[in-house]
């Protein structure tokens, strides 16, 4: 776990609204990457970065357990062309801990790290969380994604 001040960005996406109860959120969350792989929008997204991959929790209605919105997507220089049927949305600026997830990113390896977070005492400000997959998730079976969440 490690401390950092991350500046503003914008991420443009694929999105999902769903909540953390009777396996809703990894059902929802599961369709939206299949969706995001199938559809190719990596293709479809203007003003790319970089290739990295975001995953956004975002617009929570309370903490984990309330009703949240997410986003796969891009980092993008502008939100001034959102292609139709995706979202933008400007992250701001935020103090995040960072987390490291391990092993296989298609099974439990990303939920399982959540599960830890979610039994921390960490001052969360529900505000926006992420999840970004690079190159050291490039074998997705046995690769590496990190997790930031945004601290008071």
């Amino acid at each position: 776990m490690k401390k950092l001040q991350m500046n503003s960005f914008q991420i443009i996406g694929i999105s999902v609204r769903t909540i953390n109860e009777n396996g809703k959120a990894k059902k929802d969350i599961g369709n939206l990457w299949k969706r995001f792989m199938s559809e190719n929008i990596l293709e479809k997204v203007p003003a790319i970065k970089d290739k990295t991959i975001y995953a956004i929790y975002t617009d929570y209605e309370g903490d984990h357990t309330k009703p949240y919105t997410t986003i796969l997507g891009y980092k993008v220089s502008t939100l001034d062309k959102i292609p139709e049927g995706m979202v933008g949305k400007k992250i701001e600026q935020a103090v995040y801990h960072k987390f490291t997830a391990k092993g296989d990113l298609t099974n439990n390896a990303v939920i399982d790290e959540w599960v830890k977070i979610w039994n921390m005492n960490l001052d969360r400000t529900h505000t926006t969380d992420f999840e970004t997959y690079g190159e050291k998730a490039a074998n997705p079976t046995n690769g590496e994604a990190d997790i930031y969440i945004a601290i008071n």
